[in-house]
């Protein structure tokens, strides 16, 4: 236990502080001093992609689908699935509690850190596209930062048949998403219960079923998150437009206050980068996810024309996550007198600001919208697990099946009880995952960036 709290500390923990004026200080974690450094670093070399190539996203996103292996996803159904993950309990409850600790200036420095993870999420997901190789198990295609770990590290006609960092990284891989499961349970079942008074037991044994019918067969997964995601997303984003109509004369003075605060000194410091980045920064990284190396095991999967273009569509899903869906979330707080929520926390500070807006309606709205966000995370990071489970186990359906089952069992068991340890494991393995992932991701940078160039010399 003293090793994995020591792990934890090095990942999480105040690695160096800074001296602020006032006599109070800035801490700053090893996640933070690698991923924010590598954000600014990607997006200088792509040219402040997300700007530039914006309109290119949305063309690939509705492009038509021309498969060349008869079982594999599209381009546009792997953002899907990286989308399925990314929005979840960070959209909610963690971009609440960055604005409860941070003020409202959080929410800029939240804009912020999504403009600079999406260059990051480009070259992952384009290094995953370089190197995926031909699925036997669930046919199309897969792999993710294992796979291009391990050509990193190992070459064509070496000896070795693993990498030590790339079954590191998939280990790690397995244990956060176990983590994971345990949160969506216990998230699930107290949402539920605070809005319909029902059971943790009964609503978590519900959850474990659906879910198990679907992770359990074959190709059912992006099926069904073909039809959940974008309804969820539209009608969360849809109620969110109607809160701020009939605010409308507020609307103006928030942004106002996001700005004024995230430039003030005081804001700058304690609510923008020191709540968003050094405290918040593990909500965000499991909001967006760039740089973990969650996302590419998805993007892997795509059959597309061109590595670059699938690298744009996870850029595009960062967007998606942070920009529009936790900036949902801030508008409906940020829009509720601050005299409705004092005190309030979490899950609960949040069905208090729909219930002054939309009524009894907005917090079983919420529970539901919950319940969709969490529901499609689990099945999403169980597909992220499929090229994990393989590298690790071979192509076998025994090692499938039974990492399946560990994670409805850890589903289960969340629901009915919170255990800080689970939790903490679920943080410490995304920590794992983003070290070793960048350990081959910045060497590697060159092909994506190489890609990119190659791919815009074809659309002049």
């Amino acid at each position: 236990m003293a090793v994995f709290r020591f792990v934890y500390w090095i990942l999480w923990g105040d690695l160096i502080t800074v001296p602020l004026p006032g006599g109070s200080s800035l801490g700053l974690s090893l996640l933070v001093l690698l991923l924010i450094p590598s954000g600014i670093y990607f997006t200088v070399r792509t040219r402040f992609l997300l700007f530039r190539r914006f309109p290119d996203m949305l063309k690939i996103a509705i492009e038509k689908k021309n498969p060349t292996q008869k079982s594999s996803i599209s381009g546009l159904q792997a953002l899907i699935i990286s989308t399925a993950t990314r929005v979840g309990m960070g959209n909610l409850v963690g971009v609440v509690a960055a604005i409860s600790i941070g003020g409202a200036g959080a929410v800029f420095w939240m804009w912020v850190t999504a403009l600079l993870g999406s260059s990051t999420a480009f070259a992952e997901a384009t290094l995953a596209q370089i190197y995926k190789e031909e699925d036997p198990l669930y046919g199309g295609y897969r792999g993710g930062p294992a796979y291009y770990i391990h050509h990193f590290f190992i070459k064509e006609d070496g000896s070795r048949r693993k990498s030590v960092i790339a079954v590191l990284f998939a280990i790690s891989g397995l244990i956060c998403w176990c983590g994971i499961s345990q949160v969506i349970g216990n998230s699930v079942s107290s949402a539920f219960e605070n809005a319909f008074h029902i059971p943790p037991l009964y609503s978590t044994a519900v959850l474990v079923a659906i879910a198990a019918v679907i992770v359990l067969r074959k190709n059912a997964t992006v099926k069904v998150l073909d039809i959940v995601v974008p309804i969820m997303a539209g009608f969360y984003f849809l109620l969110t437009v109607i809160i701020i109509l009939m605010n409308i004369g507020q609307v103006p003075a928030v942004f106002a206050r996001i700005f004024s605060e995230a430039f003030g000194l005081r804001q700058a410091v304690a609510g923008g980068f020191g709540a968003v980045l050094m405290n918040g920064a593990k909500r965000g990284l499991f909001s967006n996810e760039a740089g973990s190396g969650s996302a590419p095991c998805a993007a892997a999967a795509a059959d597309i024309s061109h590595p670059a273009k699938e690298g744009l569509l996870q850029a595009f899903g960062v967007f998606i996550d942070t920009i529009v869906i936790c900036s949902c979330s801030a508008m409906i707080m940020l829009l509720t007198p601050e005299s409705m929520t004092q005190g309030l926390e979490g899950m609960d500070l949040l069905q208090q600001a729909m219930d002054f807006h939309m009524g009894s309606f907005g917090v079983i709205f919420i529970a539901i919208v919950l319940w969709l966000f969490s529901f499609s995370t689990f099945i999403g990071i169980l597909f992220y697990a499929r090229s994990n489970v393989a590298y690790l186990f071979g192509d076998n359906w025994t090692s499938q099946t039974l990492y399946k089952i560990l994670a409805l069992m850890m589903l289960f068991i969340g629901g009915l009880a919170a255990y800080t340890f689970v939790w903490d494991l679920g943080d410490v393995g995304i920590g794992l995952m983003t070290i070793f992932n960048m350990i081959a991701l910045i060497p590697m940078s060159g092909q994506a960036l190489a890609s990119l160039k190659e791919y815009e010399k074809t659309i002049k």
